[in-house]
């Protein structure tokens, strides 16, 4: 188990806060003057982890996964931004951090001051050792990406009725009519004599009827086609965009250089 007494234990270790929020990573571990104990340590925090923040480690307890400490991940993220010179606290700056974190100077085992401890080089009891953390220092790059599905949402309405028009429609029919047509057969002189006793000169009049035909018009509704409506499926190619996000990556090292890493 780590021990928050050994600085070599508390590098590359993660830092969590009362509520089980991982705060950030140890970076470099500052030491009290006189007890030469671990008084304070810097983690990464901001985007990418850009900024590097002071934490207290009174209350400090030590586990297999990391670090509790006894103050919240917002109140880190928004502490005092202490450019230490030197790899040392002045006492300037450590009271500075103590009156943020509401603390009395000591509270941490120690005076207001510390000296790093850094993952490049320990000094301890006058003796220069080189310690690095094994742990590669490492976070993880996300990004948004498209996921496209489909539903059935209802696109419209038809609807099939009939209604009633009037048009002019003729047809030729066929008619027939009765005419008068006058016949002359003359009379052989048997029948003369026969109607001889008959024969009267006078004025005589005969009546014939006449018949015609006449176009009769009806009408009647007889059906003639049946109309329904059906679905046909068709399927077209339909593209669509949106906006996504990514993350990348800005490397800056102590030497001033930059570099963008914009990822595969």
């Amino acid at each position: 188990m780590k021990d928050v007494r050994n600085a070599q234990d508390l590098i590359g270790s993660d830092v969590y806060s009362p509520d089980g929020s991982k705060v950030g990573r140890i970076g470099n571990v500052y030491l009290d003057d006189d007890t030469r104990q671990p008084e304070w340590v810097t983690v990464k925090t901001g985007m990418f982890g850009t900024k590097e923040s002071f934490v207290p480690l009174a209350g400090a307890t030590a586990t297999d996964s990391g670090v509790n400490v006894e103050v919240s991940k917002d109140q880190v993220s928004q502490a005092p931004r202490i450019e230490a010179e030197q790899g040392h606290l002045s006492e300037q700056e450590g009271r500075e951090l103590y009156e943020y974190y509401h603390m009395q100077p000591g509270a941490a085992g120690g005076q207001q001051r510390g000296e790093e401890m850094s993952t490049r080089r320990t000094e301890t009891a006058g003796q220069e050792t080189e310690t690095r953390s094994t742990e590669p220092q490492s976070m993880t790059r996300s990004e948004e990406h498209l996921r496209v599905g489909k539903q059935n949402v209802e696109s419209g309405r038809v609807r099939l009725r009939k209604y009633v028009t009037t048009e002019q429609e003729s047809v030729t029919v066929p008619v027939s009519r009765e005419e008068v047509r006058v016949e002359r057969e003359p009379i052989n002189e048997s029948e003369q004599q026969r109607m001889s006793s008959d024969a009267e000169i006078g004025e005589q009049e005969q009546e014939v009827v006449l018949h015609s035909e006449q176009p009769v018009v009806g009408k009647e509704s007889v059906p003639v086609e049946r109309v329904k409506l059906d679905k046909d499926e068709v399927t077209e190619e339909q593209t669509v965009s949106d906006e996504v996000q990514r993350e990348q990556f800005d490397v800056d090292d102590e030497g001033g250089r930059h570099r963008r890493d914009r990822g595969s």
